[in-house]
Formats: C-alpha cells, sequence, structure tokens
C-alpha cells in the first residue's frame, strides 16, 4: 500500500493557518477542527508544520500562555515530508525514526495533504481485515476431492 491510497481514503482536507497568526488563534482553530497538526502556509507555499508538540512546548516555555507568540514563531520551519508513492512500512519507519505524528505529503513541491500516524494504522488494519476476508473466502471455497468413480 503507498500513501496515494491513504490519502485517497482519507480525502484532501488540509487544514491551514499562516506564520503571522496568533498561537492563539491556531490552537483554537485545532481544538475546533479536532486536528493535532495545522500546515503553516505563507504565500501559497508551505512554510512549516505546527503540531500539538510544538504548542505544548511553547506554552511550556512562556508560562502556559500563548500571548505574544505567532504561529511563525513555534512552528517546524522544515518538516520531514512524504511522497505519494511512498511503500507504507517506509513511512511508518520514517514517522518512528523522526518521532513525526503527522506528516505532509509532497509531489513535485506541491502539498497534496497530511498523514497522520493514526490514518496509518486505519489504513493497515483496514488493508488486513480484507486479506483475512480474503483468505477465509479462498479456503472456505476450496476444492474438495473428487469422489471416486
Amino acid at each position: 500500500m503507498q500513501v496515494l491510497e491513504i490519502l485517497r481514503v482519507k480525502g484532501g482536507t488540509l487544514y491551514t493557518v499562516t506564520p503571522q497568526q496568533s498561537l492563539a488563534f491556531a490552537i483554537d482553530s485545532m481544538a475546533d477542527l479536532d486536528v493535532g497538526s495545522l500546515v503553516v502556509m505563507d504565500g501559497g507555499r508551505m512554510a512549516g508544520m505546527l503540531t500539538f508538540r510544538e504548542v505544548l512546548s511553547a506554552l511550556r516555555k512562556n508560562g502556559s500562555a500563548p500571548e505574544g507568540l505567532t504561529v511563525g514563531d513555534v512552528m517546524v520551519k522544515d518538516p520531514v515530508t512524504a511522497y505519494p508513492a511512498m511503500e507504507v512500512n517506509e513511512l511508518r519507519g520514517l514517522m518512528i525514526e523522526k518521532r513525526s505524528r503527522y506528516l505532509p505529503v509532497v509531489d513535485g513541491g506541491t502539498l497534496m495533504g497530511v498523514i497522520s500516524f493514526l490514518d496509518v494504522a486505519k489504513a493497515v488494519l483496514e488493508e488486513q481485515s480484507l486479506e483475512n476476508k480474503l483468505l477465509k473466502s479462498y479456503i472456505k471455497n476450496w476444492p474438495g476431492e473428487t469422489p471416486a468413480a
């Protein structure tokens, strides 16, 4: 299974902010949308990623208050990215190695979506369930021995 297949199932909805927006606005957006990450866009291009990890770290350093901080102050400026033809096992390894729960998917400079570790887990579970059903059906319909004449 490839990243592109996960994106097809998940959909390509992107939730974005700009580097100039306040961190408080981003936090409210993440809570309202029930998402753990936002793509930071600047001038039509991806400038970074903001995840709950950066938010928590910034709040800890700033005395639990987002006032005075912008998205650009705390975002990951050069996030690790995935590409559409990447195999899921390679994606999982990359996410684990880089400790990234959210990876933007980029194809030739075009942002296609964001894959979360949860998206990967769901896709793998669905693929395994389908394979399991197909194998059970195959075994159930295995041709039996023909009676001797």
